[in-house]
């Protein structure tokens, strides 16, 4: 797909800032066409601007070299935040194809910046030092800055730069087409059935949301189950047919791995491969030996020795789980079995009903009273909905964010329900980040993939579902309360194995006791949720918990495995690779199956994670210790949430985000409350 830029001229409004408020983008005027001439000419200006800075004759410093480097490419960050956004959220066919001509363009135009040795030079030779006037800011944008060349190849020599030019664009284009095949393979491996019988022990909202599905999708009758981007499926909890539960298990397990148009094991192959290749032009042994520099974890053997020391007591946890389940079943039971019996066994032991319980965690109410109502009482800000900010979507919400003074702080979009064009899980976005520099708010987004309820009913959430809504608003306060000078150092613009941190640390207010005794009502009666019910769903958390926990595991640990390749080492056979690498790892896939596969990890092949799945447990020691902290201060207050905000989410990079952990903390983090928390203590 190529589009002439001339058309730009005049009318594109990427090309400009948007007038909306906040600058949301004008989603009523933008279309499809709009993108590629903005990006190219986002590039053109941005190598102009940049052009400037090293021909300027002046000695260079900080004010003519940082500062006029962090100012450059205003139109392409516009442009690329828009479009990053909708790709994922909205990826439809015409997307798909922008994103696949665009991204070796893209990945072109950075190399030719981070390899540039005269812009290099100029940026290495400022003084620092000087009159000791820089700020504490201001050099850390500085220090970030020269990191990132030198981590991207600045260093090297020229010969070596051709080649790492031609392998990052190789894995842009990689990356883009992963993250494609997996969206459509994850829309065509959807399981319809014929009969409201083979869907014993859905709720009727669950099969009339399949109905509608199923309509959807084309099919003049029948029911439809899409399928969530993990191994394990939701809906194994429910369906009381074994042969449902089978096909539906069966579906997910193999997706991306059966040759033909979403064949997607080649992708990861190759991109393990490439990555493994720079990582050794760079100085490294390895890809995750380079993506460490990056990162808070002191080093790779630090991160492999947390896993190791997890591992037996993780997989020992899931034994003698599913000798319970055995038991409960009175035979054997297969993978897409085990959810079943586990759910029985929860609602028999804990007397918790996960599905009954959906009734009373009603979206809106969710959202308003529970995830909204927490940051409320935390950090004083409220939310307006603007019905008049029109979204990408009809379904798109958008909510103004104000401080306790009414002073204006930013923008939440929130996108909660499933579509085909939309990637697969829950995640935060930014339209726009918070800078003083450029005088900006922040316009943040959550993502998640909650199945659409039938017409005129209610959306209600899984247990799970209310976690991943207060998780991925953390992260979203993150980019609200980001109270930097410069969008590079804002928000989550952190180490990988950092950002986690927040997000998890705001899930502990799903089940604190005025936030859920809000939000938890019953969608028919309005009645409140028994506090018995909510202390029997504590006594059970750490009911599968090994299985959990040995699930995340197995996507780490395939994660490490691929990105741990020396360079020159060929995988012939993929699917081998994945059960060889587990088990030496001392996992059993037969026994657990992993989280996520090599032909449906978006994390690490279509995303940003390769090296890096294993932070979500690295950020779970602080957020544990975190959870700790709040509790022995007494909970949900303005003033604790005041130290977290003033001490962590607002200082996002502009300064060693650990060090925003030992000042919020008082010290370090003790491993244990995570371990105790996972049931990994003896």
């Amino acid at each position: 797909m190529t589009t002439d830029t001339s058309s730009a001229t005049g009318t594109n409004p990427l090309l400009t800032p948007s007038p909306l408020p906040y600058g949301l983008p004008d989603f009523a005027a933008l279309h499809d066409e709009h993108f590629l001439p903005a990006f190219r000419a986002g590039m053109a200006e941005h190598r102009a601007e940049l052009e400037t800075i090293t021909a300027d004759p002046a000695e260079p410093t900080f004010e003519n070299t940082f500062l006029a480097f962090e100012r450059s490419g205003q139109v392409l960050r516009r442009v690329h935040q828009v479009f990053s956004n909708l790709v994922a959220a909205d990826g439809t066919e015409a997307r798909q194809e922008i994103d696949e001509e665009i991204s070796p363009e893209l990945s072109a135009h950075w190399d030719a910046i981070h390899l540039d040795a005269d812009l290099y030079s100029r940026l290495a030779g400022v003084d620092l030092d000087g009159d000791g006037s820089l700020e504490a800011e201001d050099r850390r944008l500085a220090e970030e800055t020269l990191k990132t060349f030198r981590l991207l190849g600045a260093d090297l020599d020229r010969e070596a730069k051709v080649r790492l030019a031609a392998i990052n664009e190789r894995l842009a284009v990689l990356s883009s087409q992963y993250g494609r095949r997996m969206v459509a393979e994850n829309t065509a491996s959807a399981v319809w059935f014929e009969s409201p019988g083979e869907l014993a022990g859905l709720s009727q909202q669950d099969l009339a949301s399949a109905a509608a599905a199923a309509r959807n999708a084309g099919h003049d009758a029948g029911y439809l189950l899409t399928l969530s981007m993990f191994t394990s499926q939701p809906w194994l909890e429910t369906l009381e047919n074994p042969e449902s539960r089978r096909r539906v298990h069966e579906s997910a397990w193999r997706r991306g791995t059966t040759p033909g148009e979403n064949y997607a094991l080649d992708l990861a192959v190759e991109q393990a491969g490439l990555r493994a290749e720079k990582a050794g032009l760079l100085g490294f042994s390895s890809w995750a030996d380079y993506a460490l520099q990056d990162r808070t974890a002191p080093s790779l053997d630090a991160v492999r020795d947390l896993l190791a020391r997890i591992i037996p007591a993780a997989t020992a946890n899931a034994r003698r789980e599913k000798d319970e389940i055995e038991a409960e079943a009175g035979q054997p039971v297969e993978a897409w079995d085990r959810p079943f019996y586990a759910a029985r066994i929860e609602r028999e032991r804990y007397r918790v009903d996960t599905s009954a319980l959906r009734s009373y965690f009603e979206l809106d109410r969710v959202l308003t009273e529970g995830v909204f109502a927490a940051a409320t009482a935390l950090y004083g800000i409220t939310f307006r909905e603007r019905p008049d900010l029109r979204g990408y979507q009809p379904d798109v919400r958008v909510w103004e964010v104000l401080e306790a003074d009414g002073t204006e702080l930013g923008l939440f979009v929130g996108d909660f329900f499933t579509r085909p064009t939309k990637s697969g899980g829950a995640w935060m976005n930014s339209f726009r980040e918070a800078s003083t520099f450029f005088g900006e708010r922040p316009v943040v987004s959550n993502n998640l993939n909650i199945p659409r309820p039938a017409a005129g009913e209610p959306a209600l959430l899984t247990v799970d579902q209310v976690n991943t809504l207060f998780h991925e608003f953390g992260h979203a306060l993150h980019g609200l309360l980001s109270s930097g000078r410069y969008a590079t150092l804002s928000g989550t613009a952190v180490p990988r194995d950092f950002v986690e941190f927040p997000s998890q640390v705001n899930e502990m207010w799903m089940y604190w006791p005025e936030i859920v005794s809000s939000y938890a009502r019953h969608v028919g009666t309005g009645e409140s949720i028994d506090p018995d019910v909510l202390a029997a769903i504590e006594a059970s958390s750490l009911w599968g918990e090994g299985f959990r926990t040995t699930e995340y595991l197995g996507a780490t640990m395939l994660d490490l495995a691929w990105h741990s390749l020396a360079p020159g080492t060929t995988v012939e056979d993929p699917l081998a690779f994945e059960a060889e690498q587990l088990r030496a790892a001392g996992l059993d896939p037969d026994l657990v199956a992993p989280r996520y596969r090599s032909s449906y990890f978006k994390h690490i092949f279509g995303g940003g994670y390769a090296a890096g799945y294993y932070s979500y447990l690295w950020s779970e020691v602080l957020d544990a210790d975190t959870v700790e902290w709040f509790r022995a201060h007494g909970g949900l207050s303005r003033e604790n949430g005041e130290r977290f905000r003033s001490e962590l989410l607002a200082r996002g990079n502009t300064r060693d985000p650990m060090e925003s952990y030992r000042r919020f903390r008082g010290g370090e983090a003790d491993p244990e409350h995570l371990l105790r928390r996972r049931g990994l203590l003896g």
